[in-house]
């Protein structure tokens, strides 16, 4: 939801940082596998309750993963390789943190991080099947134009996830409230999106298939 908002207002910031990047011939997909090591870090640190040191690798994972796409515009090399490799490892990564605090205290946290480990199943496979579909019928989506996949929006995008990350991390005695919260609000995000996505293809399958036979019976009348 707040995607569309922030990331305008991030590019500017990031923009010396991608001039020294290319300055040193770093490429994206370099940042891009830093930033997920930097970020899966996070992991046994919640495990061991060094709850600073996990905030610190959240926020530097998602600067970097900020500044991997930026990059790969800057440098004109972007590609559906490094977009696969941002994706996966993006969701690898945001596994990884409800994962953690499961494994810290199974008691306390660990079915509430196993209720949002499957509300991220739900966001992220109808996130990706619509991708998959959308390039198929070449539907365009303005707001993020330079994504190397189709990115459909929702109630809890990457913004939100991270908040709730960093909040995870500053406040853990309300793990639990706050992963069921969060998990909820992904069970929004997935009902609208596999509604919103089946009714867009649905439209769109349809006229398509109603051109198809158009232009097949002009083809006859010819």
């Amino acid at each position: 939801m707040l995607d569309a908002k922030v990331t305008p207002l991030i590019k500017p910031l990031l923009t010396p940082l991608i001039k020294a990047l290319d300055s040193k011939s770093v490429t994206p997909n370099q940042v891009t596998l830093v930033g997920f090591v930097v970020g899966i870090l996070a992991f046994p640190f919640i495990i061991l309750n060094w709850w600073n040191m996990a905030l610190g690798c959240i926020i530097l994972n998602r600067v970097l993963d900020g500044i991997d796409g930026e990059l790969a515009r800057y440098q004109r090399s972007s590609s559906s390789a490094g977009g696969f490799l941002d994706i996966c490892l993006d969701f690898l990564f945001y596994a990884s943190i409800p994962l953690a605090f499961g494994i810290a205290d199974p008691a306390e946290w660990g079915i509430p991080a196993m209720v949002l480990l499957a509300t991220f199943i739900g966001t992220g496979s109808s996130f990706l099947a619509f991708a998959i579909a959308a390039e198929k019928f070449q539907i365009d989506r303005p707001q993020f134009a330079n994504k190397s996949f189709y990115y459909m929006q929702g109630l809890t995008e990457g913004t939100e996830t991270i908040l709730v990350f960093l909040a995870f991390c500053i406040w853990p005695q309300y793990f639990a409230t706050l992963a069921y919260l969060f998990a909820a609000a992904c069970a929004v995000t997935v009902v609208t999106r596999i509604a919103g996505g089946f009714s867009t293809l649905d439209k769109v399958e349809r006229f398509d298939n109603k051109a198809h036979r158009t232009a097949s019976s002009t083809e006859n009348e010819l």
